[in-house]
């Protein structure tokens, strides 16, 4: 329930939320305690975003650092990623038919949620330093999300992927299928979260361990990475002549006078760059041998007056590119520095040691088989957590028809939450809507009844 027009929690409510922050192992992914969780991190993360987008009190932030909670939202982001890669696809592989996806569609969803929430809040100095050693878990996730845009690059259909139909909500989602594809579409966009990580971990050196410094310099090696992402963007894409670019997850037309235009992806890599190059400490730790040498020079081609009129601070990396040209790389002076290992992912993965298979289909039979009445229950649930007021509020763009994709201004008049552009296109979809519109009307009726008796005086 909102408390005003620009709230989702008040902080009281905020903080026992967080207060009750716990860790769970994969076998816990989609119970009831679980589920729980996942819809206060839910309401957590839409808090987060628009006192951030307000400049209110960003209280969420605050008492995730009050109570020690950011090393929490690490591991609960750790074990879905784990849960996804291992145990998803065996769902998938022993072709799993659950009555509804709505648990499995808060499970794939449940990592966004908390890298944004993550995002939001890693702006700041403090938020980074009160992570304390799981920062390390968290820059090696950032890395795996780093190669995967990267792949992505070498492996993708540039039309395929602008025009291909995805599913982005759970009632469009009926099938594993669907969800096989949202789960795609969702790490395409995980991924562009883990690069916004990456560049506030580089902005907060100064608070963090040496030993992090050294990992994303040189066992990494993120630096030439980055140099890849910026040579082959995986958010650009061309169709039949014309430009895309993956601007506010979704994919959008740029226009010729806009093409060289600074999209917030592209600046986020430049500015890591410019931190992991023109950082002092950087300069020092950072084994520059002629290989990597020789790739940070093809920034050089990229350095145009157009791009650094948009960010004046890349004029110094452009200087010392140049100068880099000219010399010989120094040889490299290695230092005993003791360095930590990041221990969060390991110790989930040991868990159970390979038996995923097993794990997935004990899941399969108990957690995501629900009854009638825990459907409708989960139902109920589904319509307080994500509150469509609220996040409809949030968008920045008319909704888009959920057949088509075209913008809609027609809305089902049941459920409130799915979008069409004409009356045609609701007529289609009407067949594959029906069961998830009856269960979140009914559900939303059920609360108004209950909230209309607990308004009424006694006696």
């Amino acid at each position: 329930m909102l408390n005003d027009g620009s709230q989702v929690l008040l902080s009281v409510e905020a903080e026992a939320y967080l207060e009750a922050l716990e860790k769970f192992t994969v076998k816990d992914v989609g119970n009831i305690s679980w589920t729980r969780q996942h819809e206060h991190i839910e309401k957590l993360n839409m808090q987060a975003a628009i006192s951030a987008s307000a400049h209110e009190d960003e209280f969420v932030k605050e008492s995730l650092i009050s109570l020690g909670k950011i090393p929490v939202l690490i591991h609960d982001l750790l074990v879905t990623e784990v849960w996804k890669e291992k145990v998803f696809p065996e769902l998938l592989e022993m072709e799993f038919n659950p009555k509804t996806t709505f648990p499995l569609y808060m499970v794939l969803y449940h990592e966004a949620t908390v890298a944004n929430l993550l995002e939001t809040v890693m702006f700041h100095c403090e938020v980074c330093e009160s992570a304390d050693d799981a920062i390390l878990d968290l820059v090696d996730y950032c890395n795996r999300k780093l190669v995967y845009l990267v792949t992505q690059t070498a492996e993708s259909d540039d039309e395929a992927d602008i025009t291909e139909e995805v599913v982005t909500s759970a009632t469009s989602a009926s099938t594993m299928e669907e969800l096989e594809r949202l789960s795609k579409k969702l790490d395409f966009d995980i991924s562009i979260k883990a690069l916004s990580l990456l560049r506030y971990v580089t902005d907060h050196f100064d608070v963090l361990p040496l030993s992090i410094m050294t990992r994303i310099l040189n066992t990494h090696d993120i630096p030439i990475i980055l140099v890849e992402l910026v040579q082959n963007p995986p958010w650009t894409r061309r169709k039949e002549g014309q430009l895309y670019k993956y601007i506010e997850n979704k994919w959008q037309q740029v226009s010729n006078e806009d093409r060289f235009k600074v999209t917030k992806i592209e600046g986020q890599i430049w500015i890591a760059l410019f931190h992991l190059l023109m950082e002092q400490n950087c300069q020092q730790k950072y084994d520059l041998n002629s290989h990597r040498k020789n790739t940070l020079l093809k920034l050089r081609s990229h350095l145009t007056e157009v791009m650094l009129d948009q960010l004046p601070i890349l004029a110094e990396m452009q200087r010392y590119l140049e100068q880099l040209s000219m010399v010989e790389p120094p040889p490299f002076k290695k230092d005993l520095v003791l360095e930590q290992v990041p221990e969060i992912r390991d110790g989930i993965l040991r868990q159970f040691d390979g038996r995923w298979s097993k794990l997935a289909k004990h899941q399969a039979k108990t957690t995501f088989n629900p009854t009638d009445d825990m459907i409708k229950e989960q139902a109920k649930r589904f319509v307080d957590t994500y509150n469509f007021d609220i996040l409809e509020g949030l968008l920045t763009d008319p909704p888009k028809c959920a057949v088509c994709g075209e913008p809609a201004s027609k809305r089902c008049s049941r459920c409130q939450n799915e979008w069409y552009c004409r009356r045609e296109c609701q007529v289609n979809h009407w067949k594959r809507h029906k069961k998830a519109c009856d269960l979140l009307f009914e559900s939303e009726k059920n609360s108004k009844q209950a909230a209309d008796k607990s308004s009424q005086p006694t006696s």
